[in-house]
């Protein structure tokens, strides 16, 4: 087990450097969402990434052991998701934000990963957290992974509202497609 999210480990490591030095290739934001509305989001989203990796696991110990097949299968899946979330992110190009705003270009996307799901971005990242998870095995991992994901999910929510009030095309694509999982949520 250890070897292989050692290997996740790297992958997650390779994605936040990358994704930070990304994050200077935007245009300005010209309206945003207050931040007091959704830093409660990120600190579900801090713990929950924390207690997926294990920072917390000598609390519990691993319900099951991680064989060959699984543990590979999760670094697919880990490395996979990082890069549906890399795909997301260089279809928005300069109209992606780290929090909730809108450009002075904005447009509502609908092709590529976001005609699968209107937050391809949280949908990497969250299966990316879920195979981190079973790679653990450990209770306090999904605890963290579920965390992580509502996190994401409820700052999706606090976007969507944001966009249908900005941009007028939001609300079709929204009844289109779904936000975080495809055909179903």
């Amino acid at each position: 087990m250890e070897g292989y999210t050692q290997i996740c480990a790297v992958i997650w490591l390779a994605w936040v450097v990358s994704w930070n030095l990304a994050a200077f290739w935007r245009d300005r934001s010209t309206a945003e969402a207050p931040r007091n509305n959704y830093r409660g989001y990120f600190f579900l989203v801090v713990v929950g990434f924390m207690l997926t990796f294990g920072v917390f696991g000598w609390f519990s110990l691993p319900l099951w052991h991680v064989g060959r097949g699984l543990g590979w299968g999760m670094v697919g899946l880990t490395a996979a998701s990082l890069l549906f979330t890399w795909w997301a992110r260089l279809h928005m190009g300069r109209l992606w934000h780290g929090g909730v705003s809108r450009t002075a270009e904005h447009r509502v996307i609908q092709s590529g990963p976001f005609a699968l799901v209107r937050h391809p971005i949280y949908t990497g990242l969250i299966a990316a957290v879920i195979a981190m998870a079973v790679l653990q095995g450990r209770p306090l991992a999904f605890a963290g992974a579920a965390l992580f994901a509502l996190g994401f999910t409820l700052k999706a929510r606090l976007e969507e509202r944001f966009l249908e009030d900005e941009l007028p095309d939001y609300g079709p694509y929204r009844q289109r497609v779904r936000m975080i999982v495809p055909f179903v949520f």
